[in-house]
């Protein structure tokens, strides 16, 4: 079974700090192609701003390399503009893919700030996207 998810910024950057955890075990997922990357130029220039802070001490190789096997293996979705205000208007890029895609797939937000987002079942954390998954496996 395939998964479709945006993958905020904060899921990226743990995962990349600490492979062995769960943000960690969602981009595994992500490279190995249950769960199918959701983005658009916004966000993948966002990763790429955060990634390249000093304090996290990428080098340029490892950001371009994370970002483009999410390019490579996600889907890019033109988003509408929504009207809807959350409390970081910079994660509403992050909505407005998910609610696009939400359109026409099954797809989630996963995220470790939950409360930056309308309480909605597909705006998840780490830790619920990874037993969804195992949940569907299991059945």
């Amino acid at each position: 079974m395939k998964y479709y998810a945006v993958i905020d910024t904060n899921v990226l950057v743990s995962a990349m700090l600490k492979w062995d955890s769960v943000p960690g075990n969602v981009l595994e997922l992500v490279y190995s192609g249950i769960i199918i990357p959701l983005f658009n130029a916004h966000i993948i220039k966002e990763y790429k701003e955060v990634l390249s802070r000093p304090k996290f001490h990428f080098t340029q190789d490892i950001i371009n390399e994370a970002v483009g096997e999410i390019e490579q293996l996600g889907i890019y979705v033109d988003a509408d503009k929504l009207d809807v205000e959350l409390p970081d208007p910079k994660d509403l890029v992050f909505y407005e893919v998910v609610m696009e895609e939400r359109k026409s797939e099954d797809a989630y937000l996963v995220t470790g700030n939950i409360k930056h987002f309308p309480g909605k079942p597909f705006v998840v954390t780490p830790r619920q996207m990874i037993d969804i998954i195992l949940g569907d496996i299991e059945k």
